[in-house]
């Protein structure tokens, strides 16, 4: 039987919303904690995420569509050619019940709940009614439980709203990440970077590469170096050390005012050639504004480098669900630093020291 799927309410003054995005076309798999939708007011944007497994049917308004709080917005079935319910978009479901607030679906995010895990105790689900959900039945942490995710507030100055772009969108998300669940650290080493510049020219002759392969040969590295330090290539799930069985590199490409991370799948199956080879025609991809969504999600942990702009220190943030990020930079007087952010929640800096250690040098000098 299809299950629908709900608008939920953004602020609290607001009983429509438009419909700003769409991630998956209609058909497509999903499973839970998958984007399907944005939808905004004048003050916020909120990213509509699957609650089950399944299909999805359709959705039932289009981009720029002003949708009523607790309409029905999507249909989720059990196969791709279920039929849709042919209840109209716009009405919500039941007149005396809104869609829960915000505030509420993060708390539900942030503790793992699904919306029909959670009474609510009036008409409208609330961050309070998750909050006790949480404290009666132990699920979740003292502290997730004792206070509720500050929103941002509309600016006292006179200006005016821009909607944020799917990059940026991503971008809001991998901060309020690490702001919300990592215990983000950052540390740093000095190297000397002429080794691995040698080592690089010498790969791009031998191999007949048109491009420097430099910093995806260092990327590649980073790859081995997570078979000797296995917990950088993890994260953390249900207050356990979750350690991933693959190694999908991700990698930051600037492109004019765009900021992409693009994920190289299953790295540690890769040869050298063939990671440097996967890795630039992700950064062509990148440059063209062609990438698919499978193509910039699922890293596992990161490499970001900013030397091509002279930068000689910079402490990216970590992507969701990633215990490590290396930051190259520029090198000044013959030497270079290496630095990394951390989850300290799984990692110490005497792990990530030595982790660097190891990537400072290129594989024939180990």
């Amino acid at each position: 039987m299809p299950l629908p799927v709900h608008t939920p309410r953004v602020n609290n003054n607001d009983d429509t919303v438009r419909l700003s995005h769409i991630y998956t076309s209609t058909g497509a798999k999903i499973k839970p904690g998958d984007p399907l939708i944005d939808i905004e007011t004048d003050k916020a944007t909120f990213t509509v995420e699957a609650e089950h497994d399944g299909y999805l049917l359709s959705v039932c308004a289009g981009l720029g569509d002003t949708i009523a709080v607790g309409s029905v917005v999507a249909w989720i079935g059990s196969s791709p050619d279920e039929r849709a319910d042919a209840a109209p978009s716009q009405a919500p479901v039941d007149a005396t019940r809104s869609g829960p607030s915000l505030k509420a679906l993060l708390l539900l995010k942030q503790h793992g709940l699904r919306l029909t895990d959670v009474a609510p105790a009036g008409a409208q689900l609330t961050a309070q009614d998750v909050l006790r959900h949480v404290a009666g039945t132990g699920n979740g942490s003292a502290r997730a439980a004792a206070a509720v995710p500050a929103m941002s507030s509309t600016p006292l100055i006179p200006g005016r709203a821009v909607p944020l772009t799917p990059e940026q969108r991503a971008m809001s998300k991998t901060v309020s990440w690490q702001r919300a669940e990592a215990a983000a650290s950052y540390l740093e080493i000095a190297y000397d970077p002429e080794p691995w510049r040698a080592y690089a020219t010498a790969f791009q002759n031998t191999n007949g590469l048109w491009y420097d392969p430099l910093l995806a040969l260092m990327s590649w590295r980073l790859v081995r170096v997570a078979h000797e330090y296995p917990r950088i290539n993890a994260t953390i799930a249900s207050g356990s050390a979750f350690l991933f069985d693959e190694v999908n590199v991700g990698f930051t490409v600037q492109v004019e005012a765009t900021l992409y991370l693009v994920v190289v799948k299953h790295a540690s199956t890769l040869d050298e050639l063939e990671f440097v080879r996967q890795l630039s025609a992700l950064q062509v991809s990148a440059v063209r504004h062609s990438l698919a969504p499978e193509e910039t999600s699922g890293a596992t942990l990161a490499f970001s480098s900013m030397a091509r702009w002279n930068v000689t220190r910079h402490m990216p943030v970590l992507p969701p669900q990633t215990a490590l990020i290396v930051a190259h930079t520029a090198a000044r007087n013959g030497e270079a630093t290496l630095g990394a952010t951390y989850d300290h929640r799984l990692l110490t800096g005497f792990e990530v020291m030595n982790a660097l250690k190891a990537l400072s040098s290129p594989p024939s000098l180990r």
